[in-house]
């Protein structure tokens, strides 16, 4: 079963760049990747699938139904948005029970767990929190009511990296326990930990839709060839080549093909090393990109 399902979603401000033609799914139980750079469209779409903007074209839903004419899906989802702002003079606790109030159950005992592992004083106002605090805020209030589908837009941002760990290890409690998961993020190191499939958006456009495990698997390579002289600029030029770096004696590149081909041309150079390794998600995603410029 799908969670959520978009299909040919369309939105335009103006003259300017949203999303275009975007078509993907997220299953039930999936934690689901929506990678690409600041501006890429992923705030865009987010917004569409919460009915907070209306398409110009396309649909989507979320458990089925319409995310644009059905507001009481929103009771079973958990939004954590990129940038938190509140009333500055509530205190924190008064906050998320203001938050918990809109769901008609008592969530006190789920907000000081929460509050506990992501080491957030409850008795604080907000206006005395710094910006990173304001987020656990935010984590705190987006999962309270322990969601079916939690949706993440660059969710780490200020927060350090011990509390960036226990963020993650709650997100695995709550997938665990049968919450859908989904994670918009522009770094890589994040999504390689999480995320069983992986979207990749750039100008509006998905441009590449993978599972984790194909990527990892796949036959890209990362080289290195030290040799005795000088490389020509284009000696490396060739299919399945990507990435190419050349300097002076040393080739740094991607590859993704017949390794015979290439191992041809490093044997014909004479070497001092040479490296080959498994290019990390940051290194495949560069290389989607170049493809696509």
């Amino acid at each position: 079963m799908n969670v959520i399902e978009i299909k040919n979603l369309t939105k335009n401000y103006g003259k300017s760049r949203g999303i275009e033609d975007i078509s993907f799914n997220v299953e039930d139980r999936e934690v689901f990747g929506f990678i690409g750079p600041n501006g890429a469209g992923k705030s865009t779409t987010i917004r569409t699938l919460l009915g907070l903007i209306y398409p110009a074209s396309g649909a989507a839903t979320i458990f089925g139904k319409s995310c644009i004419d059905n507001p009481e899906i929103r009771k079973d989802i958990g939004y954590l948005p990129s940038e938190v702002f509140y009333y500055d003079k509530m205190r924190v606790i008064d906050l998320l029970k203001y938050s918990a109030s809109f769901y008609n159950k008592d969530c006190t005992k789920r907000i000081n767990e929460l509050a506990e592992i992501m080491d957030l004083n409850l008795k604080k106002r907000i206006d005395d929190l710094s910006f990173g605090n304001k987020k656990k805020v935010g984590i705190v209030q987006g999962l309270l009511h322990e969601p079916k589908l939690i949706i993440l837009d660059e969710p780490t941002s200020g927060l350090d990296p011990l509390m960036q760990q226990r963020f993650f290890e709650l997100l695995v409690q709550e997938n665990n326990k049968g919450a859908t998961i989904f994670f918009s993020s522009h770094i890589l190191s994040e999504v390689q930990k999480m995320c069983h499939r992986v979207a990749f958006i750039k100008e509006g456009k998905i441009i590449k839709l993978e599972k984790m495990s194909t990527l990892k698997e796949s036959a890209y390579k990362k080289v290195k060839v030290e040799a005795k002289n000088h490389i020509e600029k284009d000696y490396f030029k060739m299919s399945g080549v990507n990435n190419l770096e050349v300097n002076g004696n040393i080739a740094n590149f991607i590859f993704n093909g017949n390794i015979n081909s290439v191992m041809k041309k490093i044997t014909d150079l004479e070497l001092y090393n040479v490296w080959v390794d498994d290019p990390d998600l940051e290194e495949i995603f560069l290389h989607y990109y170049a493809k696509e410029d």
